[in-house]
């Protein structure tokens, strides 16, 4: 690879393995699997028409999915794929939609469905071309199947490379052209040497250079900044206290220095103390110059009578990108009476990759999980070349990269380990409406949460917790009386990336304390429960 282009966006500046996401629940595990092997991957819809890329990739993956490829409706991908001259590698569906393409035929219904382990054999053999994707691997190991489907004859031109009990055609590779098939998921830590499978393919077959670490990220997003922004342009930032707002805030202050504006909006449902310890971060230990705005009443005033979660979370976007704008226009009309001139022209935000992807909707095997605030509820005049133009620093990374960002950063490890906290809040984690003692029940409700975790010295072990609000009420009995109270709901959850998550597995007996702590200093409530969902089905957040 050349060396990189610094001011270009990351895909123009580093190798990449585009994925073309099908719907499988592991087509994410595609792109973490990449990047922990220093290589750039993006995600992208089924449906994505390659002439729209602004980008070539260094080769394809086409994932999973829960659909059977020879049916009406069927997600396709664009046939321009197969004309790009790059590596192509089909998983499961992706294998499968390879071999429809050849011939309808090819594909069928297994007698036998293949879900969970099952041993594979590689069949190598003197072709080196066939033989690159298992090279350096066992000839036999565990892998991980999740198929009905399989193929009832080999595409022609392609060769069998490996077998299972239960599929005859396990992997498949094109005789002269890199395009490969695989029945099973290497992406998923279940599949024996999967890892070093996907990195045959990336690195051996498609040439990538294994280059994609947050030291050249930094050096090449700083650039990018300087180059988008201008050498008189101005940023006002949106800042929380969480990590990706404070990494996403340092980054534009190491690029761009004092013509970089962070503002906090207290929007009424941050958490207990929040707004004054960020204060504290981000202008002592970061040395930002940060403006609090206190907009809470605006804020608890318009999500009265709001129910739906996608309605609160879209009132609240908005309303931010209002507030910021007037916060712009102030610092505008100020800067022009000392005659400097000033003009915000750009709004930074901490999107993350998954807050892109939850977010995606398109016809065809995905739905939209959530909007996130930061991605679907911002005004239309925010993405259509009018008003303040949105800067996103972080908006290829995940979470666990943008902590590693912040640490290349000098962000001290406090601030880059702290949970994340939605940006719509409380207001999120009070099912149905918003109200004041709503507000005040679930800020001491989680401060306890919060502080009995930091307390047993469990709060890095969990990515994420908090405590919640339903809003129907139970029946209790405290001091011999009978009472009506609020339901707490915890939640507390481990992941690397924020796209899986199980729940966290507290000792029994810290839950007593959190549960008595809670029913006897928070007023207003009488029960307390504990959310052992994992993700999926459900999300991190309740809403």
């Amino acid at each position: 690879m050349a060396a990189a282009t610094l001011g270009e966006v990351p895909t123009k500046a580093f190798d990449t393995i585009l994925t073309l996401d099908f719907g499988s629940q592991y087509t994410h595990l595609i792109t973490r699997r990449m990047r922990e092997l220093n290589i750039l991957s993006e995600m992208l819809p089924c449906t994505t028409k390659i002439a729209d890329l602004d980008y070539k990739p260094k080769g394809v993956i086409l994932s999973g999915g829960p659909y059977s490829v020879y049916e009406d409706g069927a997600p396709h991908v664009d046939p321009a794929v197969f004309e790009l001259g790059v590596p192509i590698l089909g998983i499961c569906y992706g294998m499968q939609e390879i071999a429809w393409r050849a011939s309808p035929e090819n594909v069928i219904a297994g007698v036998h469905r293949e879900y969970g382990h099952s041993n594979l054999k590689a069949l190598k053999g003197d072709d080196a071309h066939v033989d690159r994707l298992f090279a350096g691997l066992e000839d036999s190991m565990r892998v991980w199947m999740s198929h009905g489907d399989k193929l009832g004859a080999l595409p022609e031109g392609f060769h069998t490379v490996a077998v299972s009990d239960n599929s005859e055609y396990a992997a498949i590779a094109h005789k002269t052209k890199p395009i490969y098939g695989l029945q099973f998921h290497p992406e998923v830590t279940h599949s024996q040497n999967g890892t070093q499978l996907l990195k045959n393919f990336a690195v051996d077959i498609c040439g990538c250079a294994q280059n994609w670490t947050m030291a050249r990220f930094l050096d090449q997003e700083i650039a990018r900044i300087r180059d988008l922004v201008g050498p008189e342009g101005q940023v006002l930032g949106a800042v929380s206290g969480g990590v990706d707002s404070t990494v996403a805030a340092k980054l534009m202050k190491e690029a761009i220095g004092d013509r970089f504006w962070a503002v906090l909006v207290n929007n009424g449902v941050m958490r207990l103390d929040e707004c004054e310890q960020v204060e504290r971060d981000l202008k002592q230990h970061l040395g930002i110059n940060l403006t609090v705005i206190d907009a809470s009443k605006d804020f608890l005033e318009g999500l009265k009578g709001l129910h739906d979660p996608e309605q609160k979370r879209k009132f609240i976007g908005g309303k931010f990108i209002d507030v910021f704008e007037a916060e712009a226009q102030k610092i505008e009309e100020a800067a022009a009476k000392s005659g400097k001139g000033t003009k915000i022209g750009f709004f930074l935000q901490g999107t993350l990759y998954p807050d892109v992807i939850e977010s995606l909707s398109f016809k065809g095997p995905s739905a939209t999980i959530k909007t996130h605030h930061n991605v679907g509820g911002l005004p239309e005049r925010m993405t259509n070349g009018q008003g303040l133009q949105l800067i996103e620093p972080l908006r290829s990374l995940y979470k666990d990269e943008v902590r590693e960002l912040g640490r290349t950063l000098g962000i001290h490890e406090e601030l880059v380990m702290r949970h994340p906290f939605p940006g719509p809040g409380i207001a999120v984690r009070i099912l149905g409406e918003v109200t004041e003692e709503k507000v005040r029940i679930a800020r001491q409700a989680d401060h306890i949460f919060i502080s009995e975790i930091r307390k047993a010295g469990l709060y890095d072990q969990i990515s994420q917790a908090y405590a919640a609000v339903d809003p129907s009420r139970a029946v209790g009995v405290m001091g011999d009386k009978r009472v009506y109270g609020y339901i707490i709901i915890l939640r507390a959850v481990t992941t690397t990336d924020f796209m899986t998550a199980e729940a966290f597995n507290f000792p029994w007996d810290f839950l007593q304390r959190v549960m008595n702590r809670i029913v006897n200093e928070v007023n207003g409530v009488c029960r307390v429960t504990y959310d052992i969902t994992s993700k999926p089905p459900g999300t991190i957040e309740l809403e």
